[in-house]
Order: structure tokens, then sequence, then C-alpha cells
């Protein structure tokens, strides 16, 4: 007897290939417009499905897996993170949460190193020149001038799989790699890297040219460059994050590059996404930040192999047995 497919919501629209194949494998319901569903039709999805395939972008907390019934097993994430998801909440309903690691490491990495080079080079304020069809007299010694990261220092925060693969781009661009991380790296990648280990993240701010925040948001990271670390980073300093907007204080970051205090910032994710302070979009403007949508992680590549992660693990907890990249909570 064939055994029945299980059924599954995917709350977002996936790349061709990802989507066939769910099709195939499982009665998957797709989003085929691409709109991002309500929380009600999150809650009325979790009360019929047996998978529910959702996003960073979808919220799913406690009050919402309270609701699921008794059919939902599994929440397969598409996406690495999943600070979208209550896991505590979904252990305790006896829900398998899931998602897909180690797939964006070096698509995130090339847009960490890209924005490197694009702020205090002033790629975006040089592109939009020509462009917009600005007047421009040809070469000058003294325009658009920016600033070397040759010989810099870069301070990363958070040197697991991104941060390791932005220190070896960065390597080879002439930087001087710095890290603060909760605990040092092993000694043969800290040796290949010449990297230099602080214990105090204050003490590393403090001393470096170019700032990479390349760890997860927990709640122990919520406004980790807070206020009060933004004023340690020095003025000449610039600041990139790809990681998740809410590690750094992002009121206090703007009042920072308003007044000078820090000489740029590349920022590809925000608090309260998708909505952008007009604040961050005035300094883009003025050539004090480039800001992107949210595209670290946007390669075709990664998607694909981001859905291939999914399928596998919905069909290895089909089969009885643990998916593979299954997340617990930090207390079990």
């Amino acid at each position: 007897m064939t055994k029945a497919k299980p059924h599954v919501i995917v709350t977002r629209k996936l790349p061709d290939p990802v989507e066939t194949r769910m099709r195939e494998l499982f009665r998957a319901e797709l989003n085929l417009e691409d709109r991002a569903l309500s929380q009600a039709e999150l809650v009325e999805a979790l009360k019929t499905v047996d998978v529910l395939v959702p996003t960073v972008t979808d919220r799913i907390d406690a009050s919402m897996i309270a609701q699921a019934g008794d059919r939902l097993k599994l929440i397969a994430n598409f996406g690495n993170g999943v600070d979208n998801i209550d896991i505590d909440a979904a252990y305790q309903r006896g829900i398998t949460v899931t998602n897909t690691p180690n797939v964006l490491t070096e698509d995130t990495a090339d847009m960490t190193m890209a924005l490197m080079l694009a702020v205090p080079r002033r790629l975006v304020e040089g592109a939009v020149v020509l462009a917009d069809g600005q007047p421009w007299s040809g070469w000058s010694p003294t325009w658009m001038l920016g600033h070397r990261i040759w010989g810099k220092r870069l301070g990363i925060v958070g040197m697991g799989r991104i941060g390791t693969a932005v220190a070896r781009r960065a390597k080879a661009f002439g930087l001087s790699i710095h890290y603060h991380n909760r605990r040092p790296v092993n000694a043969k990648t800290e040796e290949e890297l010449e990297a230099t280990y602080w214990d105090s993240l204050d003490q590393m701010l403090a001393r470096m040219d170019i700032i990479s925040v390349n760890c997860p948001h927990t709640p122990a990271t919520f406004h980790l460059l807070s206020r009060r670390r933004l004023k340690l980073i020095r003025p000449e300093a610039f600041i990139v994050n790809i990681a998740r907007g809410e590690v750094i204080d992002e009121a206090a970051l703007i009042e920072c590059l308003e007044s000078g205090s820090l000489a740029g910032a590349g920022l590809d994710v925000f608090e309260g996404e998708p909505t952008i302070n007009p604040k961050l979009s005035k300094l883009a403007r003025e050539g004090k930040a480039v800001i992107l949508p949210h595209m670290g992680s946007a390669t075709i590549e990664g998607r694909v192999e981001m859905g291939e992660k999914v399928i596998i693990n919905i069909r290895t907890w089909m089969d009885g047995h643990k998916p593979p990249d299954r997340v617990l909570p930090t207390s079990v």
C-alpha cells in the first residue's frame, strides 16, 4: 500500500525546481503569488497541515503554535536562522523544527565583502552619478575620493562559519583580522588567518577600522552593538551588518552616522524589516550609508540548495527518522 503523501504548505514562492520536486513528493500547496501570509493565514495553515515550510519573514510565536492542529508534526524552515519560530513552544508540543544550515555561508560572505568595499570606496555614489545621467567632466585627482581598505584592521563580531569565510576573503584583500567570539576558534584556523582574538568586545571595537557583524540574532545578541558600544568605535571607522538588524541598536547607529561619529555603514538587514527607517534612506542618499534589501543570500544556487535541504528534512521525517537539520531548544 502506497504511503499517503503529507500535506505541506509553503508560505512563499520558491525556485521552480524546488517547487516541482515538492509537488512530486508531497501534497504541496504553493504560494505562486509570493504574497506574505497574514498571521491569521499562518494560524489556519498550522491547524490543517502535516508540515509547514515557512521562511525567515514568517513569525511563528508561542500563541500561534498553541493553536496548531494535532496533525502538525514538522516546521521545516526555509532559512538558516530560526529566530522567527518559538523553538521552545514547538518542542513542548512535540513539533520538530528544522532549518537549512551551511548553505549560504559563501554567498553571505561574498556580500559582506562587497559592502566592505562599497562603503569606503563610495561605489554606489559613483554608480549613481552615471546611472542618473548627472554631469561628469571626467577623471579628476580629487573627485569621489574614498578610503583604502588594504592594511586596515577588520573586527569580526561572530567568528562562526560566515565570519570565518569573511575573514578568509578579507585577508586576501590585505586586511588584518581581529575577532570577538564566545570562545577562540581552533588554533589551526587562527594561525591560517593570522587572526587576533579579543575576549572583550568593547576593547576590539575601539581599535578597528571596519566592523563586520556576522553573529546570529538571539536574546543574548539583541542590540549587542548598543548605543554605548557604538560610541566606542572610532569616527574614521565603518560598520557592515549582514547578519540581523536587531543585533545593532538602529536608532543609535543612525545618530552616529548623522553626527559623523561613524564614517559610514553598509547594511543588508534592518530592525523592523521590511519597513526601512526614512532616516537611513536619507543617509544613503547623502553617501553615508549603503543599504540593500536583504540580498546577502540571494543567489539562485543558494536558494535551490536551501530547498533541497528542506525536502531532505521532510523526507527523513516521513521515513520516521530524525531530520538531519533538526533545531532543538538551547535548554535541551
